[in-house]
């Protein structure tokens, strides 16, 4: 099989949990221990498409850590903290470049030590368009901080100019939005968003259980969901202001699995509080109220803890994976089923059980998107 030539803009912990992750899953295969019940992955082979097909052949970041260095030594510049789970020699040519920094970057991040923050580099952007186009890249990734609205627009942009297509891991609203969709669509481009899934994270442990109540003939009255963790994605977002379409993204990703959405007062999602020695671990605490037979009240609690950037690794190959199979069957626009499958906010909800099965019949060419 020829390789799935990706671009990631956002050296952080998610990029260092994939590309991680490309090699992990590349060595069980040479050893011949990756098999349907390898652990971390959903789909382990996509019609021929491994993990190790993957390769990164651009990456854009602003740090001055990461920024000129070699990509396989940046996923591990400060202050990336992801959860060092591949240990052997990660080979590749691709040196991290200057990307623009627009909105990438909160105001308040400055007044942080440099070990929890950015530090922006003192270099100019690179032409990303050009790099893109040279490199022979066929999709970008996108994991730029949460309220990066003005730069992932200028990288969505710059996928459409190139004919590059787009991953979007992050809660800017682009594959969802029908006027940015509809330039996708034009060029027939296929892309993929918004707002990657965890594959057993907070929100979708919240989706399922919002759904067994009503499932169960449980009645909802009220639900929160608060998050806490220790990275540069929690620091990041002690800024509200960026916090808007994050919170949007989680609270109808779970509102979509009601029949009837509760009142906004009534539901509360989004992070809680950046705590530095966490690290890369994300705690979420859940709960549910509601009234059971005879109008009884009841609730449910939950506290789940994960490293946080690789537990969205095995949804971002899947979702590249189904990207490269658009482009291969000339497929463009947004990617309804897969979307709904990898991403919190895509064009369109529906509920886990049926976005893996259309996602799985996709795969097979059952349906076209």
């Amino acid at each position: 099989m020829e390789s799935i030539r990706i671009a990631v803009v956002g050296v952080g912990n998610c990029a260092s949990a994939l590309i991680q992750g490309i090699h992990y899953y590349g060595a069980l295969h040479r050893q011949g221990r990756l098999d349907n019940h390898a652990p971390g992955l959903i789909h382990p082979e996509i019609e021929g498409y491994y993990p190790h097909h993957i390769e990164v052949v651009a990456a854009f970041d602003i740090d001055q850590r990461k920024v000129g260095r070699p990509l396989a030594e940046a996923i591990f510049a400060a202050p990336n903290c992801a959860f060092r789970f591949y240990h052997d020699h990660i080979p590749g040519r691709v040196t991290v470049q200057m990307g623009e920094l627009l909105d990438g970057v909160s105001e308040h991040m400055a007044d942080y030590d440099e070990h929890q923050t950015f530090v922006p580099a003192k270099a100019s952007a690179v032409d990303v368009e050009k790099v893109l186009r040279d490199s022979g890249a066929e999709i970008l990734v996108n994991y730029l901080p949460v309220g990066s609205q003005l730069a992932t627009e200028y990288y969505a942009q710059c996928c459409l100019n190139a004919g590059v297509s787009l991953v979007n891991c992050i809660p800017v609203f682009i594959v969802s939005d029908e006027a940015w969709a509809a330039k996708f669509t034009r060029k027939n481009i296929p892309c993929v968003g918004d707002d990657i899934k965890s594959q057993l994270g907070a929100t979708i442990v919240h989706r399922m259980l919002a759904k067994l109540f009503q499932d169960r003939g449980i009645g909802i009255d009220a639900t929160y969901q608060l998050n806490t963790g220790g990275n540069t994605d929690f620091l990041n977002m002690l800024n509200r202001s960026r916090l808007a379409s994050k919170r949007k993204s989680k609270t109808a990703a779970v509102q979509s699995q009601l029949r009837e959405p509760l009142a906004a007062d009534r539901i509360h999602i989004g992070p809680a509080d950046y705590v530095p020695f966490q690290k890369d671990n994300k705690v979420c605490f859940l709960r549910i109220e509601g009234r059971g037979f005879g109008n009884v009240p009841m609730n449910l609690e939950l506290r789940l803890s994960v490293e946080d950037s690789p537990n969205s690794g095995g949804v971002a190959i899947d979702a590249i994976r189904c990207c490269k199979l658009a482009r291969e069957r000339s497929i463009g626009g947004p990617l309804p089923s897969v979307s709904a499958h990898t991403m919190k906010h895509p064009p369109v909800q529906v509920c886990d059980e049926e976005a893996l099965r259309q996602v799985e019949q996709f795969i097979a060419g059952a349906i076209v998107r």
